[in-house]
């Protein structure tokens, strides 16, 4: 079976182009939801790149289960994005208010050079694939 590990990858870039998106047009919610998908999907594609599979949508822990080193920072970045992957779409998720009204210009900027950050870490294993 074909591997799809550049599939994955490319629609991480894809999502990180929407992330970089949403922030220019004030979604802050998008951007950051949206980085969060760009990693979980560039490190599933390290995953697939090595022949494994890959579940879930914890990017910290996604990271972990790499048979690689994984700068531990890069794990502490994956956290902060996996802090955006429900609240950022669910009103439920805070005391009040609708997601949009909790994410600003500080957290998609961060949202997005952290996932360019794991897309970067993951380029060389996709592209070896």
């Amino acid at each position: 079976m074909t591997s799809r590990a550049a599939d994955w990858f490319e629609q991480a870039i894809r999502d990180l182009q929407q992330a970089e998106s949403s922030r220019r047009d004030g979604r802050h919610e998008w951007a950051c939801f949206a980085a969060q998908q760009a990693a979980e999907k560039a490190v599933k594609a390290v995953h697939l790149s090595l022949a494994q599979d890959a579940w879930g949508h914890v990017v910290a822990r996604l990271l972990n289960e790499l048979p690689v080193d994984v700068p531990d920072d890069l794990v502490e970045k994956a956290k902060v994005l996996d802090g955006f992957y429900i609240p950022t779409r669910y009103a439920n998720s805070h005391a009040e208010g609708p997601p949009f009204e909790h994410f600003g210009v500080l957290q998609s900027d961060e949202a997005l050079r952290y996932a360019g950050e794991i897309i970067e870490f993951a380029r060389p294993y996709v592209a070896a694939a």
